[in-house]
């Protein structure tokens, strides 16, 4: 038999959940240009959402995560009810404050961009803090954390100082704070420690294994499961997920990326949901209604009544 043709264009939509659950973490597009074209085709923003509602994905949280994307992610939230966002300088952003270029592990080297020029490491968290006090629709600080792949070792100490920072401003604002920790682990967790983690604290697209799960658990943190546990080859994932309280999950597409299996490879997008959904289920031996409204009861818990008005 020949090799199967691999998958090409926006995935179909998935049959609709027997519930309804909330995209913890997204990138929704801000402007045209930011939207896949795939084959000769772009799905709008519009029809984005729209494929969310009919699969039972009632709500999304998008992340703004650079200076000149605050306030645009933030006018997002006021054109569109179901829509709220989480606001921060990325941690490979917040070296590029620092004027930080040097080639990273993964082979690049990032170009210093007006805004890295314009603005310090503190004066583009201050813009950060200015943006989420502009907006009811702001429940949460992220994603802020450590990324040890794409920035060189000369950038972690700007990482580091960005991260206390945003973990002071999710306490001062009593927000909880969405974490992007990549291969970093240590680090991530003992910096939270010494600072004192938010209340709320949530690890988005949780990559740590069984036993970090086992660290989030006894902190009370939440992980928030990304497209990567359908992957075959993660079992580790899958392990780690199941050894996590059923209380302390939390779903997510982190779209545009990381596209969940079966349609790894082409674009992701909030509809794409589902998938992670299904497989939490089948991981902690729930039925998809089950494990939708668990979902959804640990969303409303964490980002309070304006996002928990959608679960109805």
């Amino acid at each position: 038999m020949g090799k199967s043709r691999r998958r090409r264009g926006w995935p179909e939509m998935p049959l609709a959940l027997a519930g309804k659950v909330i995209d913890n973490h997204t990138h929704l597009p801000l402007w045209d240009q930011q939207i896949p074209q795939v084959e000769g085709v772009r799905l709008s923003l519009a029809e984005q959402l729209e494929r969310a509602q009919q699969v039972g994905v009632s709500a999304m949280i998008t992340s703004g995560c650079q200076v000149d994307e605050l306030a645009a992610t933030v006018r997002l939230t006021a054109e569109n009810p179901q829509v709220f966002c989480a606001l921060a300088i990325h941690p490979n952003e917040a070296a590029l404050h620092e004027k930080v270029v040097a080639t990273a592990p993964d082979g690049q080297t990032y170009q210093l961009q007006e805004w890295h020029q314009r603005y310090s490491l503190e004066q583009a968290v201050q813009q950060v803090y200015e943006a989420a006090t502009s907006s009811e629709k702001t429940v949460a600080i992220g994603e802020t954390g450590l990324d040890y792949f794409r920035t060189s070792p000369e950038g972690r100490q700007a990482q580091q100082r960005g991260f206390r920072m945003h973990i002071s401003l999710a306490k001062e604002l009593d927000l909880p704070l969405q974490i992007h920790d990549r291969e970093a682990h240590a680090d991530t967790i003992r910096i939270l420690l010494e600072e004192g983690a938010p209340e709320r604290t949530i690890f988005h697209c949780f990559s740590g294994d069984k036993e970090m799960a086992k660290v989030l658990a006894k902190q009370g943190w939440y992980a928030s499961i990304a497209g990567p546990v359908t992957y075959n080859a993660n079992q580790w994932q899958r392990e780690a997920a199941a050894a996590m309280p059923a209380s302390r999950l939390l779903v997510e597409t982190d779209a545009p990326y990381l596209t969940p299996h079966p349609h790894r490879g082409q674009p992701n997008a909030s509809y794409m949901c589902v998938w992670t959904v299904r497989k939490l289920a089948e991981i902690t031996g729930r039925s998809e209604s089950d494990m939708s409204a668990q979902l959804l009861k640990n969303t409303c818990e964490v980002y309070g009544e304006k996002v928990a008005a959608f679960a109805q």
